[in-house]
């Protein structure tokens, strides 16, 4: 298999749909939890690079879309939109909120923020998902 053997429109359409999910639930979702639990202040976020902020999460959307466009594509039969959605799911319970565990515990962040961010990895990885199952 080709490594761009992928459908790039949904790629790029799962990217913006995980990072529409980022921009609700960082917002008017949880954004002033996640601010308080990161000591981030409405200031500290205005006086930031925002477009290399938000390029760069765009840029790792795109990553993550691709990776798991190719993961689907690899397989050698058809995934039922199904399996597609509970994948990209696992992806995120197995390996992101794991990950993000980890450097909490050891950084000694507080628990909320784990929640708040783990809770984001698993919406992110839902809305990739269902776009992904549903362009194949």
């Amino acid at each position: 298999m080709n490594l761009l053997d992928v459908n790039w429109l949904a790629i790029v359409l799962a990217a913006l749909c995980g990072f529409v999910v980022g921009g609700l639930w960082y917002g008017p979702i949880m954004g002033k939890k996640w601010m308080g639990a990161v000591g981030l202040t409405e200031d500290d976020i205005k006086g930031s690079n925002m477009s290399l902020i938000y390029g760069g999460a765009f840029a790792f959307s795109l990553l993550a879309s691709w990776t798991l466009a190719h993961t689907f594509a690899s397989y050698a039969q058809d995934l039922s939109a199904m399996v597609k959605v509970l994948t990209a799911f696992g992806v995120a319970l197995g390996f992101i909120v794991p990950a993000i565990g980890t450097n909490y515990l050891f950084s000694q962040k507080n628990k909320s923020l784990f929640f708040i961010d783990a809770c984001y990895w698993l919406l992110f990885y839902i809305a990739m998902g269902l776009v992904h199952a549903y362009m194949p």
